[in-house]
């Protein structure tokens, strides 16, 4: 494998405003491929916002959603990423031929759809199905797989798309700022957004918090270091339908550092060079090696005991 460069992008999206969404994508996309990424990753719903999903009903989940590949998003998606010739990855949601529902998150280039995958873990609406199986798809020579927001918070999720190839995982979001039972989380006020350029501080002092990105702190490198991955983490910034969201898009690596992070409070993006030789000298890759899955085996297959609540806000 050669080296890629892999852009993750932040911004703050309009719900509902495909066209808008799109724009963003493209000139973002664009100074992406300018500065030399191969590829660029945006956030979960990036082309039709998120929160907002969960007052529609199921016939405006399906005027919202798309068939994939021929959806006019995808098509546009093609065209911006063969216009500036760069992989772009960004989310929607689907309806197929049964008018059935989904959580998408595609990658395109010149040559048109690499990858969809369906979000496994999907709860925002009540009309939008899970999907069941795992995406694996080849980018520049790597072998990459997709998981989408809360998928990633179950680690066997990870794990799977690891032992079935992935070096890199994509993980679009849209995450942090909402409440939980874990101690410390809570929405941010949307104040703090309007008043940011005249008090950033106490903004950044939210944001960087265990609303946002303290609580991320506590998981995500693990997922990159435990199974020697490159983790790709996007998500929004700004004002999603009446949620505000802290952006801290990054890109880390197999030893679970950072390389790149999105730390503005701006439409941007940072980028990084994903190594190969990173994969063989990390942690995780002894771990996995070491293994020994006789022992848990039935244990990992086991059904739930008891009733799995999940809330949409984390």
């Amino acid at each position: 494998m050669k080296n890629i460069k892999i852009a993750s992008a932040q911004f703050e999206n309009r719900s509902g405003d495909k066209d808008y969404n799109l724009s963003v994508i493209e000139r973002i996309s664009g100074e992406a491929a300018r500065a030399g990424a191969d590829a660029i990753a945006f956030h979960e719903c990036s082309v039709t916002g998120y929160s907002f999903a969960r007052k529609l009903n199921q016939d405006q989940m399906l005027a919202l959603s798309e068939t994939i590949p021929e959806g006019e998003s995808i098509r546009r998606l093609q065209s911006i990423a063969q216009k500036n010739n760069i992989a772009i990855l960004a989310g929607l949601f689907e309806k197929d031929a049964e008018d059935d529902i989904y959580k998408a998150y595609v990658c395109v280039d010149k040559t048109g759809l690499l990858a969809k995958h369906r979000k496994l873990h999907p709860f925002v609406n009540k009309h939008i199905l899970p999907g069941n199986s795992y995406t694996i798809f080849e980018l520049g020579g790597w072998k990459c797989g997709i998981l989408i927001c809360y998928d990633n918070n179950i680690a066997e999720n990870v794990r799977a798309t690891k032992l079935l190839g992935a070096d890199i995982i994509f993980m679009p979001h849209v995450t942090m700022c909402t409440p939980s039972t874990r101690p410390g989380a809570g929405f941010v006020d949307p104040s703090k957004w309007v008043n940011r350029e005249t008090d950033p501080t106490s903004l950044r002092m939210e944001f960087d918090g265990l609303k946002g990105r303290s609580w991320l702190m506590k998981w995500l490198p693990a997922r990159a270091y435990d199974n020697a991955v490159y983790a790709i983490f996007s998500n929004p910034i700004g004002m999603d339908d009446d949620q505000l969201k802290n952006g801290c898009s990054m890109i880390l690596d197999p030893y679970g550092d950072i390389l790149a992070e999105c730390r503005s409070f701006s439409d941007e993006f940072v980028m990084a060079t994903c190594t190969p030789e990173k994969l063989g000298l990390a942690g995780g890759f002894r771990y996995l090696n070491a293994r020994r899955p006789e022992l848990y085996r039935e244990i990992i297959g086991q059904p739930h005991v008891g009733e799995q609540k999940v809330s949409w806000l984390e």
